[in-house]
């Protein structure tokens, strides 16, 4: 401890978490006494966790960094492995879990730690995660840049939040709730991808003549309401089908549809300010995989080259063959299962994904293309 302020600054993080050392209890506290600066940041921190209900003491361990992006070897369950080419992410944050001491390290923190609130059965937590994070992301938007900020698309960050409004609107119509305003104009007939486009248009065109934190409240209301509705709490309830965004899957699967879109533009809007965004819990990242593999096995069809596809989390892998089940697998494809996600959601092409490849690299190359087609984010 060299600096003028004893180190304090580096243990703001596991102060605002309770989890200071034994050593430190007593020293921080002191010095937070007789530091106004100190004091401020700290209790900013504090407000960040509190915000997420995260218990004090609460350990923040993080996903890490996937294999694949330090350029290991991915290997299937059968044995089977594919060297995985390239490194990195897209942008040097792209689901990094990393971060620093202070503000950008107790966020990563706090949303790796971030819980599923409120209480929902499993298909919803995915979405009610992703809403805490973004939630605790959007705090931090008054002191790492403005809400102008470009984002994707052309859309700053106010934009995307009113994206978000406009794309929980169709599940929560579908559920009872009511339909943002201005009132929509989009038709039983209407193309999906033409209303997709045409609402998010008139809702973002909406919420530039309001004030940045009129959105944000705005689109945490309906994600609220959109988890107190029966079917974000009751399976049996959430098993009917329906069809959004050209698909028909249950109602618990466009729950999952809804955590992978709301994680997706909070790495976008992280990655715009600067902060980092640590992917889905595990258990949530492999529900979001399974839908996607699901969702990529119908459009591919049965009559496919059939690829061996095995996709990898730190040390658990699973595998499908997709395609043809009639004949012999013609090639192999290793993904790293935040990088698939990034692949679906738009994030990665098919030529910037790490991947492992064995066999037919034709079929696997249309596998990938198809992956990344199937992005409307």
């Amino acid at each position: 401890m060299t600096d003028d302020h004893d180190g304090v600054p580096e243990l703001l993080a596991a102060w605002a978490f309770g989890a200071l050392q034994p050593a430190d209890e007593k020293a921080v506290p002191l010095h937070l006494a007789g530091c106004e600066s100190c004091a401020a940041e700290a209790e900013r921190l504090r407000e960040t966790v509190r915000l997420l209900d995260v218990p004090p003491g609460t350990a923040a361990a993080g996903n890490g960094s996937p294999a694949a992006r330090n350029g290991s070897a991915a290997v299937s369950q059968n044995g089977s492995a594919a060297a995985v080419t390239g490194a990195g992410s897209p942008e040097a944050s792209v689901g990094g879990g990393g971060g620093t001491a202070g503000a950008d390290g107790v966020l990563a923190l706090a949303l790796r730690s971030r819980p599923a609130l409120p209480q929902v059965a499993a298909h919803a937590a995915p979405y009610a995660a992703a809403v805490a994070g973004l939630r605790a992301l959007l705090r931090e938007v008054d002191g790492h840049g403005p809400w102008g900020t470009p984002v994707v698309h052309d859309w700053d960050v106010r934009d995307t939040v009113g994206h978000l409004i406009a794309a929980d609107e169709q599940l929560a119509v579908r559920l009872g709730l009511q339909t943002h305003t201005p009132p929509s104009r989009i038709t039983e007939d209407t193309p999906w991808e033409e209303a997709w486009n045409t609402r998010t248009a008139d809702v973002i065109a909406y919420e530039r003549t309001r004030d940045p934190q009129e959105t944000v409240t705005a689109w945490a209301e309906r994600a609220a309401a959109l988890l107190a509705t029966p079917e974000a709490r009751d399976p049996e309830r959430a098993a009917h089908a329906t069809t959004l965004m050209g698909v028909r899957l249950p109602v618990s699967d466009h729950f999952v549809v809804r955590g992978f879109e709301a994680w997706i533009h909070t790495d976008d809007i992280g990655r715009a300010l600067g902060l980092a965004v640590p992917p889905p819990p595990d258990a949530h990242l492999w529900q979001l995989v399974r839908l996607a593999v699901r969702i990529l096995g119908l459009a591919l069809g049965p009559t496919a080259p059939p690829v061996l596809f095995a996709v990898t989390a730190g040390e658990s892998s699973t595998e499908w063959v997709l395609g043809s089940e009639d004949e012999a697998v013609r090639g192999e494809l290793v993904l790293d299962a935040v990088d698939f996600c990034l692949l679906v959601g738009g994030r990665y092409t098919p030529d910037e994904v790490p991947r492992g490849v064995a066999g037919d690299e034709d079929v696997v190359r249309d596998v990938l293309e198809r992956a990344a087609a199937l992005s409307w984010l």
